[in-house]
């Protein structure tokens, strides 16, 4: 097959739910020479994005919701060791998570496999977590990068809060805030004080790098 063909086909097993096939298909396209990093970006985020617009317009429900996160983390898991083959040197510690209320982890654990592949430092908090969690290991860890998740219009209003907590404890102009997920827009973003929105992983990954490419040479000029 070539690889449009495999990459439409996972992107399809997503669709469908077939696990198996998710995990086959990711498998043939790393052996076939297509990069990890593609597989995620052309064939597994493109498969979530369309089941989470099935979601939305109450096509799948959430037990297909959870099946396509469970493809997804299977073809991810065959994915990872190519990816470390893959890792590009980097520097910089990023706090993640999703806000508390939201249990939904399909697109932040995709972003922590590309994070962690290009090199960076992450402590990944889980699902449902509250702000002071967040605030309180962004404190400990000093990290550059904070990144909230949310997947429900319901708990967007908590990446405020963990920003507003951020900033009474003085650490909104230490570490740069990102925050993704479907329902949040690029709008939201600025109306909460975000600093950056990310529209997808790959989105994510290339909002990070830049970030700490900024730092790194504003750092270098002092």
């Amino acid at each position: 097959m070539t690889e449009e063909n495999i990459l439409k086909k996972l992107v399809e097993a997503i669709v469908d739910l077939k696990i198996e096939n998710v995990k086959a298909l990711a498998l043939e396209a790393v052996k076939n020479g297509i990069t990890a990093h593609k597989v995620i970006e052309n064939g597994i985020s493109q498969g979530l994005e369309i089941v989470g617009k099935k979601f939305e317009e109450k096509e799948y429900f959430l037990p297909e919701l959870i099946t396509a996160g469970l493809a997804a983390k299977e073809g991810l898991a065959v994915l990872e060791p190519y990816l470390k083959t893959e890792t590009t040197k980097a520097s910089g510690v990023i706090v993640i998570g999703t806000v508390k209320g939201d249990l939904h982890d399909i697109g932040k654990n995709i972003v922590v496999n590309l994070l962690k592949s290009a090199g960076f430092k992450v402590h990944d908090l889980g699902v449902d977590v509250p702000a002071e969690k967040f605030v309180e290991m962004v404190q400990k860890t000093n990290a550059n990068i904070l990144a909230l998740s949310a997947l429900l219009t319901t708990t967007m209003p908590e990446m405020k809060k963990v920003i507003d907590m951020l900033k009474a404890k003085s650490l909104k102009n230490k570490t740069k805030v990102v925050i993704g997920g479907r329902p949040v827009t690029p709008e939201f973003a600025e109306d909460i004080g975000a600093d950056f929105y990310c529209k997808n992983a790959m989105d994510g990954l290339k909002k990070v790098k830049e970030i700490l490419i900024l730092e790194n040479r504003q750092c270098s000029n002092i």
